[in-house]
């Protein structure tokens, strides 16, 4: 059998001189950086500095400024290592990925030069190494350096950040984003070894997984490489049932079908369990194992509806056959550093989306092709993925150097993927078509390349070449004709960044799309992330610090105009902080329920985003620590399976009732017309009866529609479990009562229970236990009740049980106190 020997320990990483490499100390400003120092396998030249305390946290204060200059410097790493006991007729020295461009050299030969974050590298190194005291080294160059030099090769081409990041194959966000630092990396960010292999391996499988009727079908097509030409044997076993093939000798490919009758299918969430099966793959000369493989695969069918109608054409997926309605969020880095993201991170982190109510996830096209242990987690947890080539927000040349990297690293990422049943699709780049069309790129680019090939042949041609299984979409945005606009609501997928950027969140009503790609609204992360943070005192909404974590050009204003028309003025930090907070929840939950309330028209939102790289002011539902925001308890709400909510039908409030399950729904409900004080005004008992699947509209009699008094009244249905509320006035034009309620705690196993009475009318209740103990975590927000009712909170992680450390700002608060003082 092979032998693999990891070589992760023993590294060490200094400032490399310009070249060639020597003894010589970089100086940033002031402050040598000496080494060598200690280093991380995999890691990060940021992460090993910070480490070794050469330099302070860039996530805190305005620190990250100072420190680009780390991204503009070569930087060596080193190793020694015996090899004793490694044999085979071939050792290869493996790098799974390298950041970005480097230079190997193995006891002083030269063994390879790479310029590309999103591929691996495999390097002959037979004869080459020692027994004892083999020296590996990898010297980084500077990203900045190999990337000007392209675009000064090649001519610049129009971005939408200033930095230079679409002349290199890396992580489009290293170079900053409008929600990121500018941490421009270098590093051996995934594991690197040696693989010591003799007569033949497996270079590459491919597993083509199909389903007819109850049959799972695995079609494993296997290249080759070899150092022998004798006959070989290919064997591939899932589900219980095993086949092989003869390889003649000399045959570079071979190919196996294994079929496994009345197979369990994956499922996505709500439709049905999501079953992995082990398949394993061995590669064996007569009785001799020479390689093996093994992956866990689902059988599932998925397919993109894409059918002309009456109303454009349709955006819908497809598993198994049944129409899914998405209910996604966009996913970026979950750290700006990615080697900090191991598989506990990544299932904390798609778990608290999967407790929102997600289905399906899109990896964004300025990050990376996701780690294998997040399609593990995503298989585990039946969540659809689509992911994003990494291409974002530019116009990116089709040249060498950049069109050969851009083809071997879509093969290989394809290949990479493609045992996972999570992932639903692949989408060709982000706002990239969008931008040629109406960015203003076509003047600049005058006539030079921008992408378009990459996004129409290059990647779909790899992708139907080799996981033909699987759909490919060019864009997102994209209406999927080249002679529509690629951002039509009628056709394909769309982005809404009007609301947002210039208009008020109840813009959203005018949209009828097919399927809302992106679309989100700011508000700055906890108040313990921004605490820790920011150091600034006094903290103010435009103390530095606080600036600094804003990255969104003209952000803070925008956030000031988006609570004009909805609340009055804030002043102070804490106002500002809950108003913004609770405003970002109230927008992403009118646009979701407007979106949901016109299926089958609308098939999708994806909202912009779930998680964040660092503690930041941004569209997240969850920031930069882990802590949600209240807008993830509005998710929880607006992307349950079942879903009731208020929309205007007819010039008058209607009760609409959504269903995404298999499952058909039947209720009776109440719709009561009350005032703040809760006198009833009307009543209605109605009927739901809603297919699997679909979406039905009931009209209110005009005595419960109708308020007597708009400022002074509300709509509430009631299911178990869940309220729907309807106000007839935006908050500052309502006459709420002076928020008042009873607050008892009490010790329970793990934390404390909140016990509130209502008074007063309390809308939007929220408890921020991260005021009291920065660690704690409550179970419910935003919850509308009544004068006279109660509900039990219960925070995780505290001890605290006075009353009065509950009960007032900014700990405990309501819509109310906004508007009354």
């Amino acid at each position: 059998m092979p032998v693999l020997r990891p070589l992760h320990t023993g590294w060490t990483v200094r400032a490399a001189a310009a070249a060639p490499p020597g003894d010589t100390l970089l100086v940033a400003g002031a402050v040598p950086v000496a080494g060598p120092l200690p280093a991380t396998v995999p890691g990060c030249v940021h992460t090993d500095l910070l480490a070794a305390g050469a330099i302070p946290d860039p996530f805190l204060d305005d620190n990250e400024v100072r420190l680009h200059w780390i991204g503009r410097t070569p930087w060596l790493y080193e190793t020694v290592f015996d090899a004793d006991g490694i044999t085979g007729d071939r050792i290869d020295l493996v790098a799974e990925g390298l950041d970005t461009v480097a230079t190997v050299t193995l006891n002083g030969t030269e063994v390879g030069r790479t310029a590309n974050q999103h591929r691996g590298y495999r390097f002959d190194v037979t004869g080459l190494l020692e027994p004892t005291g083999n020296r590996l080294s990898v010297r980084f160059d500077s990203a900045y350096d190999y990337a000007e030099h392209v675009r000064d090769t090649l001519g610049s081409r129009p971005n939408a950040y200033g930095e230079p990041f679409q002349y290199i194959r890396k992580m489009a966000c290293n170079f900053g984003w409008d929600w990121g630092p500018t941490v421009v990396t270098a590093g051996i960010w995934q594991p690197i070894g040696l693989h010591a292999w003799s007569t033949a391996r497996l270079a590459r499988v491919r597993p083509v997984v199909t389903v007819t009727g109850s049959t799972g079908r695995v079609e494993v097509r296997a290249d080759l490489e070899r150092t022998a030409d004798a006959p070989l044997r290919l064997t591939a076993t899932v589900g219980g049932v095993t086949a092989a093939v003869d390889v003649p000798a000399g045959a570079l490919e071979a190919s196996v079908v294994v079929e496994v009758p009345d197979a369990e299918l994956w499922w996505p969430r709500g439709y049905g369990a999501a079953k992995l099966y082990e398949l394993r793959v061995e590669l064996t000369g007569g009785t001799e194992p020479l390689d093996t493989w093994t992956r866990r695969i689902g059988f599932r069918t998925v397919a993109l509806d894409t059918a002309a109608d009456a109303d454009g054409s349709r955006f819908v997926l497809r598993v198994n056959g049944e129409p899914v309605f998405v209910r996604g969020v966009n996913w970026i880095p979950d750290d700006a550093f990615v080697t900090r993201v191991d598989r506990a991170r990544y299932a904390e982190r798609i778990g608290q989306g999967v407790a929102a109510g997600v289905n399906f996830l899109r990896v964004w096209g300025g990050g990376r092709y996701e780690s294998d242990d997040f399609y593990d987690v995503a298989d585990e947890l039946g969540v659809l993925v689509g992911q994003d080539f990494p291409f974002a927000c530019a116009a990116y040349p089709e040249e060498e150097p950049l069109g050969g990297e851009v083809a071997a690293e879509a093969r290989e990422q394809v290949v990479r993927l493609m045992p996972h049943p999570s992932l639903a699709m692949w989408v060709g780049n982000n706002e990239n078509i969008w931008g040629f069309h109406d960015w203003g790129w076509p003047a600049e680019l005058d006539g030079r390349t921008w992408g378009e090939g990459y996004y129409l042949r290059v990647l779909p041609g790899i992708v139907h070449e080799l996981d033909p299984t699987r759909p490919y979409w060019p864009g997102s945005p994209y209406s999927g004709d080249p002679a529509i606009h690629p951002n039509d609501p009628a056709h394909g997928t769309m982005h809404i960044w009007d609301v947002w950027n210039t208009h008020d969140y109840r813009h959203y009503a005018t949209y009828r799309p097919r399927f809302v790609a992106e679309f989100g609204f700011q508000a700055p992360p906890a108040f313990a992330t921004l605490r820790r943070a920011v150091s600034d005192e006094p903290l103010t909404p435009q103390s530095p610090g606080v600036a600094h974590h804003q990255k969104a050009i003209g952000g803070n204003d925008k956030l000031a105009r988006g609570l004009q028309g909805h609340f009055p003025p804030v002043t102070g930090i804490d106002d500002w902080h809950w108003a913004t907070q609770l405003n970002q929840a109230r927008a992403i939950a009118f646009g979701i329920e407007h979106f949901r309330s016109l299926k089958p028209l609308c098939m999708g939102t994806v909202v912009w985003q779930l998680n964040d790289n660092w503690p930041v002011t941004s569209w997240s539902a969850v920031d930069g620590d882990g802590r949600r925001k209240p807008l993830w308890f509005a998710l929880r709400r607006v992307y349950a399976e079942r879903l009731l909510t208020f929309q205007p039908h007819d010039g008058a409030p209607a009760v609409v009732a959504v269903n995404d399950t298999p499952d058909p729904w039947h209720a009776e409900l109440d719709v009561r017309r009350l005032t703040f004080d809760g006198t009833p005004r009307a009543k209605v008992t109605v009927t739901v009866a809603v297919p699997a699947g679909g979406a039905v509209t009931v009209p209110l009699p005009p005595e419960v529609a109708t308020p007597d008094n708009p400022a002074a009244e509300l709509l509430i249905a009631d299911l178990p479990g869940d309220r729907a509320t309807h106000f007839f006035a935006e908050d500052v034009d309502l006459t709420y009562p002076h928020p008042s309620a009873a607050v008892t705690a009490t010790r329970a196993d793990d934390g404390v229970d909140l016990h509130i009475t209502a008074h007063t009318l309390l809308r939007d209740l929220a408890v921020f236990p991260d005021r009291v103990t920065p660690t704690a975590t409550v179970d419910r927000q935003l919850l509308t009740l009544l004068p006279g009712e109660s509900v039990t909170l219960h925070v995780h992680g505290t001890t605290e049980t006075d009353p009065s450390a509950w009960s007032t700002r900014p700990v405990l608060r309501t819509a109310n106190d906004l508007t009354t003082h």
